[in-house]
Protein backbone atom coordinates (compact mmCIF):
# COMPACT_ATOMS: atom_id res chain seq x y z
CA UNK A 1 0.00 0.00 0.00
CA UNK A 2 1.31 3.42 -0.98
CA UNK A 3 1.86 6.15 1.60
CA UNK A 4 0.02 9.36 0.73
CA UNK A 5 1.74 12.69 1.53
CA UNK A 6 -0.52 15.10 3.40
CA UNK A 7 0.06 18.53 4.89
CA UNK A 8 -1.38 19.43 8.27
CA UNK A 9 -1.23 22.04 10.98
CA UNK A 10 -1.28 21.87 14.75
CA UNK A 11 -4.39 23.21 16.50
CA UNK A 12 -3.88 25.41 19.52
CA UNK A 13 -7.34 24.76 20.88
CA UNK A 14 -9.77 21.84 20.84
CA UNK A 15 -13.52 21.75 21.29
CA UNK A 16 -16.60 22.38 19.16
CA UNK A 17 -16.03 26.11 18.67
CA UNK A 18 -12.47 25.88 17.28
CA UNK A 19 -13.50 22.83 15.22
CA UNK A 20 -16.34 24.77 13.58
CA UNK A 21 -13.94 27.64 12.90
CA UNK A 22 -11.53 25.23 11.19
CA UNK A 23 -14.29 23.92 8.94
CA UNK A 24 -15.34 27.46 8.01
CA UNK A 25 -11.75 28.07 6.89
CA UNK A 26 -11.87 25.03 4.58
CA UNK A 27 -10.01 22.67 6.93
CA UNK A 28 -10.93 19.40 8.62
CA UNK A 29 -10.19 19.12 12.34
CA UNK A 30 -8.66 15.90 13.55
CA UNK A 31 -6.52 14.19 16.15
CA UNK A 32 -3.34 12.10 15.98
CA UNK A 33 -2.82 9.44 18.65
CA UNK A 34 -0.80 6.28 19.22
CA UNK A 35 2.71 5.05 20.04
CA UNK A 36 2.21 5.97 23.66
CA UNK A 37 2.21 9.68 22.88
CA UNK A 38 -0.42 12.22 24.01
CA UNK A 39 -3.12 12.94 21.44
CA UNK A 40 -2.34 15.93 19.22
CA UNK A 41 -5.08 18.15 17.73
CA UNK A 42 -4.50 18.90 14.05
CA UNK A 43 -6.19 20.22 10.92
CA UNK A 44 -5.77 19.24 7.27
CA UNK A 45 -6.94 21.05 4.18
CA UNK A 46 -10.31 19.68 3.09
CA UNK A 47 -9.68 19.80 -0.67
CA UNK A 48 -6.24 18.21 -0.32
CA UNK A 49 -7.60 15.36 1.79
CA UNK A 50 -10.57 14.66 -0.50
CA UNK A 51 -8.28 14.65 -3.54
CA UNK A 52 -5.88 12.26 -1.78
CA UNK A 53 -8.55 9.81 -0.65
CA UNK A 54 -9.98 9.58 -4.16
CA UNK A 55 -6.77 7.94 -5.33
CA UNK A 56 -6.66 5.34 -2.55
CA UNK A 57 -7.96 1.85 -3.23
CA UNK A 58 -9.75 0.15 -0.38
CA UNK A 59 -10.93 1.46 2.95
CA UNK A 60 -7.53 1.92 4.60
CA UNK A 61 -5.30 4.92 3.98
CA UNK A 62 -1.77 5.53 5.26
CA UNK A 63 -0.48 9.11 5.20
CA UNK A 64 2.77 10.86 5.83
CA UNK A 65 1.39 13.81 7.77
CA UNK A 66 3.65 16.85 7.69
CA UNK A 67 3.31 19.00 10.80
CA UNK A 68 5.30 21.86 12.28
CA UNK A 69 6.95 19.46 14.75
CA UNK A 70 7.87 16.86 12.11
CA UNK A 71 6.29 14.12 10.01
CA UNK A 72 4.07 11.34 11.35
CA UNK A 73 3.24 8.13 9.52
CA UNK A 74 -0.38 7.49 10.38
CA UNK A 75 -3.30 5.27 9.48
CA UNK A 76 -6.60 7.04 8.90
CA UNK A 77 -8.71 5.22 11.47
CA UNK A 78 -11.98 7.12 11.20
CA UNK A 79 -13.58 9.61 8.84
CA UNK A 80 -16.63 11.22 10.46
CA UNK A 81 -19.32 12.57 8.13
CA UNK A 82 -22.12 15.03 8.73
CA UNK A 83 -25.36 12.96 8.67
CA UNK A 84 -27.15 15.52 6.48
CA UNK A 85 -24.58 17.13 4.20
CA UNK A 86 -22.15 14.14 4.25
CA UNK A 87 -19.25 16.58 4.52
CA UNK A 88 -16.18 15.34 6.39
CA UNK A 89 -16.27 16.89 9.86
CA UNK A 90 -13.48 15.07 11.74
CA UNK A 91 -10.52 12.74 11.18
CA UNK A 92 -8.80 10.25 13.48
CA UNK A 93 -5.17 9.40 12.68
CA UNK A 94 -3.36 6.54 14.41
CA UNK A 95 0.41 6.93 14.34
CA UNK A 96 2.05 3.70 13.18
CA UNK A 97 5.49 2.28 12.54
CA UNK A 98 6.24 0.74 9.15
CA UNK A 99 8.05 -2.09 10.93
CA UNK A 100 5.19 -2.98 13.32
CA UNK A 101 1.98 -4.81 12.44
CA UNK A 102 -1.46 -3.24 12.70
CA UNK A 103 -5.01 -4.66 12.86
CA UNK A 104 -7.46 -3.40 10.26
CA UNK A 105 -10.69 -4.39 8.54
CA UNK A 106 -10.41 -5.29 4.84
CA UNK A 107 -13.30 -5.56 2.39
CA UNK A 108 -14.09 -8.91 0.75
CA UNK A 109 -15.10 -8.77 -2.93
CA UNK A 110 -16.70 -11.69 -4.78
CA UNK A 111 -15.62 -12.39 -8.35
CA UNK A 112 -16.93 -14.75 -11.01
CA UNK A 113 -20.36 -16.30 -11.61
CA UNK A 114 -21.18 -19.31 -9.44
CA UNK A 115 -22.05 -22.45 -11.41
CA UNK A 116 -24.98 -23.03 -9.07
CA UNK A 117 -26.39 -19.65 -10.10
CA UNK A 118 -25.63 -20.02 -13.81
CA UNK A 119 -26.80 -23.62 -14.31
CA UNK A 120 -29.01 -24.32 -11.29
CA UNK A 121 -30.85 -21.05 -10.82
CA UNK A 122 -29.49 -20.74 -7.29
CA UNK A 123 -29.01 -17.51 -5.36
CA UNK A 124 -25.56 -16.29 -4.27
CA UNK A 125 -25.61 -14.84 -0.77
CA UNK A 126 -22.69 -12.59 0.25
CA UNK A 127 -22.68 -12.98 4.03
CA UNK A 128 -19.35 -11.63 5.29
CA UNK A 129 -18.22 -8.41 3.62
CA UNK A 130 -15.17 -7.59 5.79
CA UNK A 131 -12.50 -9.57 7.61
CA UNK A 132 -10.03 -8.42 10.26
CA UNK A 133 -6.37 -8.87 9.40
CA UNK A 134 -2.99 -8.19 10.97
CA UNK A 135 -0.01 -7.16 8.84
CA UNK A 136 2.57 -4.46 8.25
CA UNK A 137 1.04 -1.14 7.20
CA UNK A 138 2.52 -1.34 3.71
CA UNK A 139 1.10 -4.88 3.25
CA UNK A 140 -2.53 -3.96 3.86
CA UNK A 141 -4.48 -5.21 0.82
CA UNK A 142 -6.96 -2.88 -0.85
CA UNK A 143 -9.44 -5.77 -0.76
CA UNK A 144 -9.52 -9.55 -0.72
CA UNK A 145 -10.97 -11.05 -3.90
CA UNK A 146 -12.80 -14.36 -3.62
CA UNK A 147 -13.63 -16.38 -6.76
CA UNK A 148 -17.06 -18.02 -6.42
CA UNK A 149 -17.15 -19.61 -9.90
CA UNK A 150 -16.88 -23.19 -8.57
CA UNK A 151 -19.72 -22.89 -6.06
CA UNK A 152 -22.69 -25.16 -6.74
CA UNK A 153 -25.99 -25.10 -4.89
CA UNK A 154 -25.29 -25.82 -1.22
CA UNK A 155 -21.59 -24.94 -1.46
CA UNK A 156 -19.96 -22.25 0.68
CA UNK A 157 -16.67 -20.39 1.05
CA UNK A 158 -15.36 -19.79 4.58
CA UNK A 159 -12.68 -17.57 6.06
CA UNK A 160 -10.39 -20.60 6.38
CA UNK A 161 -10.37 -20.82 2.57
CA UNK A 162 -8.69 -17.41 2.25
CA UNK A 163 -4.98 -17.07 1.65
CA UNK A 164 -3.32 -13.65 1.42
CA UNK A 165 0.48 -13.29 1.28
CA UNK A 166 2.09 -11.57 4.29
CA UNK A 167 -1.31 -11.16 5.96
CA UNK A 168 -2.67 -12.93 9.05
CA UNK A 169 -6.45 -13.24 9.01
CA UNK A 170 -7.93 -12.85 12.49
CA UNK A 171 -11.65 -13.37 11.78
CA UNK A 172 -13.08 -16.71 12.95
CA UNK A 173 -12.03 -19.35 10.40
CA UNK A 174 -15.49 -20.97 10.41
CA UNK A 175 -17.27 -17.76 9.41
CA UNK A 176 -19.08 -18.09 6.08
CA UNK A 177 -18.17 -15.56 3.41
CA UNK A 178 -20.56 -16.63 0.66
CA UNK A 179 -22.94 -19.48 -0.11
CA UNK A 180 -25.25 -20.55 -2.92
CA UNK A 181 -28.77 -21.42 -1.81
CA UNK A 182 -31.51 -23.17 -3.84
CA UNK A 183 -33.99 -21.00 -5.72
CA UNK A 184 -37.28 -20.22 -4.00
CA UNK A 185 -40.02 -22.37 -5.54
CA UNK A 186 -43.67 -21.34 -5.24
CA UNK A 187 -45.81 -24.47 -5.62
CA UNK A 188 -49.07 -23.88 -7.46
CA UNK A 189 -52.06 -25.92 -6.29
CA UNK A 190 -54.30 -27.78 -8.76
CA UNK A 191 -57.40 -25.85 -9.84
CA UNK A 192 -59.78 -28.34 -8.16
CA UNK A 193 -57.98 -28.13 -4.81
CA UNK A 194 -57.93 -24.33 -4.98
CA UNK A 195 -61.67 -24.24 -5.74
CA UNK A 196 -62.42 -26.58 -2.82
CA UNK A 197 -60.40 -24.44 -0.41
CA UNK A 198 -62.09 -21.29 -1.68
CA UNK A 199 -65.55 -22.80 -1.15
CA UNK A 200 -64.63 -23.97 2.34
CA UNK A 201 -63.44 -20.49 3.20
CA UNK A 202 -66.75 -18.81 2.28
CA UNK A 203 -68.97 -17.98 5.28
CA UNK A 204 -72.18 -19.98 5.72
CA UNK A 205 -75.36 -18.07 4.77
CA UNK A 206 -78.42 -18.86 6.91
CA UNK A 207 -81.72 -18.70 4.97
CA UNK A 208 -83.72 -16.52 7.28
CA UNK A 209 -85.83 -14.70 4.73
CA UNK A 210 -88.33 -17.47 4.01
CA UNK A 211 -88.84 -18.32 7.65
CA UNK A 212 -89.47 -14.68 8.51
CA UNK A 213 -92.04 -14.44 5.74
CA UNK A 214 -93.87 -17.59 6.92
CA UNK A 215 -94.21 -16.52 10.55
CA UNK A 216 -96.82 -13.76 9.97
CA UNK A 217 -98.98 -16.18 7.94
CA UNK A 218 -98.89 -18.77 10.67
CA UNK A 219 -99.78 -16.12 13.19
CA UNK A 220 -102.80 -15.11 11.06
CA UNK A 221 -104.01 -18.71 10.80
CA UNK A 222 -103.92 -19.13 14.55
CA UNK A 223 -105.94 -15.94 14.99
CA UNK A 224 -108.62 -17.14 12.51
CA UNK A 225 -109.06 -20.46 14.35
CA UNK A 226 -109.83 -18.59 17.57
Amino acid sequence: MAIVPLSGALRDRSGKGPARASRRDGNIPGVVYGHGQPAVAVTVNQKEFINAIRHVEGGNMIVSLKLANGEKTALVREVQLDPISHDIIHLDFQEVSLTETVRVQVAVHLTGLAIGVKDGGGILEHILRQVEVRCLPTAIPASIDVDVSALNIGDSIHVRDLSVPDVEILTDADSTIATVVPPTVIEEKPAEAAATEEAAAEPEVIAKGKKDEEEPAEAGEEKGKK
